[in-house]
């Protein structure tokens, strides 16, 4: 018998966090966060974290598990998840990955390998090098020609993700994105159901405007700043992230504060269809488009929990 294993994710800002809980409280569930940000500890403004109060009740893992300056990517996060995963079962729940993270969802669903192949230190020398000199859009453009699907995936500010993939090109003559597909068409070895809570881009894009201001009257140009006096660069892994590197970029005489507020509006509007577009990808996708449901977050659970009996994934809990 597969275990199962659901899934709730979408655009960022669509209103994960609220239907998470609900849903997990109406399963017996409880919440692995499936965010690159939301795992580093003084990191709550920018990373929108759920407060311990709006948790009610509902346990979570993989929030506040690392300082700032610990390096964390999807390898890392798979080795956690399956912890986190076999933790929640060992309480008879279920787990439920919630987040923006597509590649991180995409890593526990299907159990990726990412077995390293021998690294060339030398040539990754080259390509630190060439980064630091030549800047990480140029660094970009080198893997756009060597693999342009991974390219079109991995932000050029992603510069540890880029000579990944430029290494594993490198040393097997294949693009990281081909052996990525390939892993992709993995059976999942859970009984899962993958929701991906949508929203029209109109209404979307309001609400990621609508929480940066609040992210700002909340104090974030303070909770950077604070990083920043703590010694966090913006070469870290988590200074990279949406939030930090606009303000950093602010606190550092680069912009205006103005600047970077309209920078990550536009930047944050801009991930969100990349996200969607990620999704768009994916197979054994359940959509939950929440205008059909009239934004009836009831309907929307119903919905969902009708689905998860129909599949049998949580007929487990009723007898």
């Amino acid at each position: 018998m597969k275990q199962p294993f659901l899934i709730l994710t979408g655009p960022t800002a669509v209103g994960k966090t609220e239907l998470s809980i609900a849903l997990a409280k109406a399963v017996g569930g409880e919440i692995i966060s499936a965010d690159s940000m939301q795992v580093y500890k003084g990191m709550d403004i920018g990373s929108a974290k759920i407060r311990p109060e709006e948790m009610q009740g509902v346990p979570h893992y993989m929030i506040d598990i690392l300082e700032p300056w610990e390096e964390f990517h999807v390898v890392s996060f798979q080795a956690y998840a399956k912890k986190c995963m076999e933790e929640i079962r060992s309480h008879g729940k279920i787990p439920i990955l919630t987040g923006g993270t597509g590649f991180y969802i995409q890593a526990v669903l299907y159990d990726i390998d990412f077995t390293e192949h021998g690294s060339d230190e030398s040539y990754r020398q080259f390509l630190e090098d060439f980064a630091q000199k030549n800047g990480a859009e140029a660094l970009h453009a080198m893997l756009r020609e060597a693999d342009p699907v991974s390219a079109e995936q991995i932000h050029a500010n992603n510069i540890k993700r880029v000579i990944r993939a430029l290494e594993y090109f490198h040393e097997t003559g294949e693009p990281i994105s081909r052996h990525n597909e390939q892993e992709r068409q993995k059976e999942s070895p859970y009984n899962f159901c993958y929701f991906v809570l949508n929203d029209e881009r109109s209404r979307l894009y309001k609400r990621i405007d609508q929480r940066v201001d609040k992210m700002l009257e909340n104090g974030l140009v303070e909770e950077v700043r604070r990083l920043k006096e703590k010694g966090c660069t913006r070469d870290m892994v988590s200074m990279q992230g949406l939030g930090y590197k606009e303000i950093l970029d602010y606190l550092e005489g680069r912009t205006t504060l103005d600047e970077a507020v309209y920078i990550l509006k536009r930047d944050t509007r801009h991930f969100a269809k990349r996200q969607l577009t990620w999704f768009r990808r994916e197979r054994d996708v359940t959509w939950v488009d929440k205008p059909s449901f009239g934004y009836d977050e009831e309907k929307i659970l119903r919905y969902m929990t009708d689905l998860l009996k129909e599949k049998h994934i949580i007929e487990a809990l009723e007898t």
